[in-house]
Formats: C-alpha cells, structure tokens, sequence
C-alpha cells in the first residue's frame, strides 16, 4: 500500500480522493474493492435523500456531514468506472464544468439575460438543443424511472404539455380527477385487481397534473403533508394521555374529535 499521512489536522480533496485509490487498490479494504455502480446506487440515493432531510430540518451540522458522504458516493463511482476503463472524476469534473459554461452565456459569453426566470428560459432551450431525441414520446422515455414517482409523473406531464397535450386550465385537469375516480368506483364493482390498480395509478397521475398548473413539486407537497399528519397524530396522542386515555383504546369517533380539536390549536 503507498505510503500516505492518515493523520493530517485538515484533509483537502485530494486526500478523499487518494483514500478512495487506498481503499478500492491492493490491500486495500475487502468491501470496497467488489463494489459495483449497481451494489452502490440503493446506498447513493439513501444519501441523497438524507441530504435533503437535513436541508429540511435546518440542520446544517448534518448537512455539512451527509453533503460529504454523496461527495464521497461521486468519488466511489467515478473510482469504479476508472477501474472498469470507463471515465474517471477528471472527465466527470470537466464534464460537469463544460456543461455550467456552455449553459451560461449571458456570464461566460456576455449575451444579456436580466432576470432569472430569462435564465431557466434560456437553460431549458440549451438542453433541447443539447439532448437529440428521436421523438416527442423518447423524449418523455428519458425521465429516468429511477427517480420517485410522483416526481417522475410532473416531469413526464410536463414534457407532454410543452408539444401542446396537456389541459387548458387547472379546472379541466380537476374534472379530470373525477373522471378517474368514477373508473375507480367501476373497477372496484368489477372485482379485477389489475384494473383496480391501474385506475388508482391513473387517480394519482391525474391529481399530479393538478400540482403543475400551479407550480408546486408533488414530492415536497406530499412529504410535507406526510410531517403534518405525523406531528398532528403525535397531538392527539399527547392530548389523549393528558386527559387520561390511550389513544389505541379510543374509538375513531373519540380519535376524530381529539383530531379536530388539536387542528384548532395550530
């Protein structure tokens, strides 16, 4: 194993990046030198997801400490394609640099852009020029199906709707809900279990296209309501014990009115 100081008072990048060659090079540790892109992905998304927990929680101690452990995920896959022939983090590196110039014109090339609403516009038409598709519906193919699916669904709605299928306005997406609701109630009464789960997706979809018309990320939306519903349980739960009850013993008549009542004191 090379020689290197595993003792210094400040580590820079390029010692995360010469433990990585330690750890994945003869002698190094067992676990890391068999890891694939493929054995790390579930572990790469946990991390970005904590990432964007502690950003919600406002903790930026933690924020400082799960930013460092996806650096050290980007490192760890660059490091494997390296092994593998593939690229290494230099072409990741100037991938991603020639990427942030070429997207920015109006800073790296002077042209005038004034607002930043000018700048997404101006982003967005970069990419379509960048990505050749070789049609409207690959295009829609290539959200990744990796990412969540409520997110997954406004970026697939939103690609549909700028080739002009989509909705005229929000309330046409809202009948389209009911629509969906009414099949439901039809696949219910028919018994089949594939169809009743393909009527649920489509309600799901149906209520994300409502999300979009007015800008909001179904995935945070969701989450958040997700938070309020546990922190409004916890109420009630806290307001059963002080009035000398166990929740699990309460009737759900019992448990709707601790509900209502614990709504008011927000």
């Amino acid at each position: 194993m090379e020689k290197w100081q595993s003792n210094k008072e400040k580590y820079e990048f390029d010692d995360l990046r010469k433990i990585i060659d330690i750890l994945r090079g003869e002698g190094g540790c067992p676990w890391d030198m068999e890891q694939t892109h493929e054995s790390l992905k579930s572990g790469t998304l946990e991390e970005a997801y904590e990432v964007i927990e502690a950003i919600d929680n406002k903790d930026v101690a933690n924020l400082k400490e799960e930013l460092g452990d996806v650096l050290l995920h980007v490192l760890f896959h660059s490091k494997i394609a390296e092994d593998l022939g593939n690229f290494n983090l230099d072409d990741v590196i100037h991938g991603i640099s020639e990427k942030l110039i070429r997207r920015h014109p109006h800073v790296f090339l002077k042209e005038k852009v004034e607002t930043a609403d000018q700048v997404m516009l101006q982003w967005e038409e970069l990419k379509k020029s960048e990505k050749q598709y070789l049609s409207h519906g690959h295009k829609l193919e290539s959200v990744p199906k990796a990412m969540p699916a409520l997110l997954r669904a406004y970026k697939v709605q939103k690609k549909a709707a700028e080739v002009g299928f989509d909705f005229p306005d929000y309330k046409a997406a809202y009948e389209k809900v009911y629509e969906e609701l009414k099949e439901f109630e039809e696949a219910l009464e028919g018994g089949d279990r594939n169809e009743i789960e393909g009527e649920y997706g489509d309600i799901l979809f149906s209520i994300v296209n409502i999300s979009r018309f007015f800008e909001i990320n179904p995935e945070i939306s969701l989450t958040n309501g997700i938070e309020k519903f546990i922190n409004r349980f916890k109420g009630i739960e806290e307001m059963a014990q002080n009035k000398g009850f166990e929740l699990d013993k309460l009737s759900i008549i019992e448990m709707d009115q601790l509900w209502d009542e614990f709504k008011i004191t927000q």
